[in-house]
């Protein structure tokens, strides 16, 4: 890296005189000789040529597959071109809130933008900056309704196993119990069993809808069951599904959250993924992140502030409610972006669509003998059976480049977006059947 850092011998010489060193080496003389590393066996720098093509042939041994049948918490969405052009700007180019908020109308107007559509989406009254990602959304979620007489999160086990195993982690370094309700035989959370688990000890219930199996849980007897106990209840949501299912105000829920990697993100290998939390007025003070507010400045033109932070840079550590000190601002912004290309009628028809084919999936599957593991109604991911080897099914596909349904414990989850057309469907059933033929 040396040959890379712009300065010349001189202005090295002459920053080594400014603070009575003879070398760079100099800088490391209080660390011990035996954790140094020594001399570092690095190759030669490339030309910006060698470069891109030694990229490139290490980008080539992807696998890219041309139809995706999965899902499991990361969705394959048409993007439209307007987002990558808008988002690629070197105005948005960063991750973060400014630091000197104010001086940064422009990200903070976006970021202002972003939480208004989020809180027009779920129907709740507010919305933070964003958060890492859905998991993390969802376990600041539960803790942030702690209070002093309720500490006890219980938590459906119909959620991704992914984001149960952060609540964990989370509630784990808090002292915080978890109590996990099963599942119904038709997949979805079993009631009786959450009103059974559900005491005057339950600050949060956290269930997802549709849940990680695909099923559109019965939020309305979530909601009734947790509002009896005095319990708060915290709704995970996909938010292309909230195109033509009711959003989580309309059900009552507390405190909304989802992963909003669908709105806009790409796949990638881990991410960079987008946590979305949106709350009721009534509970505002606990949401944790940044809260973005319009105003007026002194001379009476729009502007835009950091209303909220709950930071515990800013206050008593032993106060601080989260350790949430920045936000996917870019994330968001794409989010916001792809919100305002496709607008409402363009949500709705990407939901339509995502749920019409995963149902014409879900039909020509059960022509193959893959039955469908409940009769509960469903989005776009959906439970079969698996009636032959699940390796077997996998690799025929792939070797189709089709990437099949998740295989789990109980068979195969399946996945559709608006990007999976029926002639992509109906090449997958083709190679299913020769494999089930075999």
């Amino acid at each position: 890296m040396g040959s890379y850092i712009p300065e010349t011998r001189e202005g090295r010489a002459d920053m080594l005189d400014a603070i009575v060193l003879q070398s760079p080496e100099d800088l490391y003389a209080v660390v011990p000789e035996g954790v140094r590393c020594g001399t570092l066996d690095l190759p030669e720098g490339l030309s910006e040529m060698e470069v891109v093509a030694r990229l490139e042939g290490l980008a080539s041994e992807n696998v890219r597959f041309g139809t995706v049948l999965r899902g499991a918490g990361a969705y394959r969405h048409h993007i439209p071109a307007i987002v990558r052009t808008v988002t690629s700007k070197e105005e948005f180019l960063t991750a973060y809130t400014p630091y000197q908020a104010e001086i940064s109308q422009g990200v903070l107007q976006s970021i202002f933008e972003y939480q208004t559509q989020i809180c027009e989406l779920t129907g709740m009254d507010v919305s933070n900056a964003s958060v890492y990602d859905g998991a993390t959304a969802a376990a600041e979620a539960v803790l942030m309704l702690r209070d002093r007489r309720r500490s006890e999160v219980v938590v459906a086990e119909t959620v991704n196993p992914d984001v149960m195993a952060v609540i964990r982690t989370y509630c784990a370094s808090r002292d915080v119990p978890v109590v996990t309700v099963p599942a119904a035989d038709d997949l979805g959370v079993d009631l009786d069993a959450l009103r059974a688990a559900v005491g005057s000890a339950t600050a949060a219930v956290y269930v997802q809808s549709p849940n990680y199996l695909g099923i559109i849980e019965d939020m309305d007897g979530v909601v009734e069951c947790a509002h009896a106990s005095g319990a708060k209840v915290v709704m995970g949501f996909n938010p292309i599904s909230l195109g033509i299912l009711r959003s989580p105000g309309e059900y009552g829920a507390d405190v909304a959250v989802a992963e909003g990697q669908p709105l806009g993100l790409p796949l990638g290998f881990g991410g960079p993924y987008l946590g979305i939390m949106a709350t009721t007025k009534a509970l505002m003070r606990k949401l944790p992140g940044r809260i973005v507010g319009e105003t007026t400045d002194a001379e009476g033109r729009r502007a835009f502030v950091l209303t909220l932070q709950a930071r515990e840079q800013h206050i008593r550590r032993e106060k601080a409610s989260s350790n949430i000190c920045s936000n996917e601002a870019l994330c968001a912004m794409t989010a916001s972006v792809y919100l305002a290309a496709v607008g409402p009628e363009g949500l709705a028809q990407a939901a339509r669509l995502s749920a019409g084919h995963a149902h014409y999936l879900a039909e020509r599957l059960g022509e193959l003998g893959f039955a469908l593991r409940s009769d509960r109604s469903f989005f776009n991911e959906f439970l079969t059976t698996c009636p032959v080897d699940a390796d077997q099914l996998v690799d025929a596909l792939a070797r189709h480049g089709i990437l099949a349904g998740l295989p789990t414990h109980d068979g195969i989850l399946w996945c559709a977006t608006e990007l999976n057309t029926r002639a992509d469907i109906d090449r997958a059933v083709r190679v299913l059947k020769e494999v089930c033929d075999r």
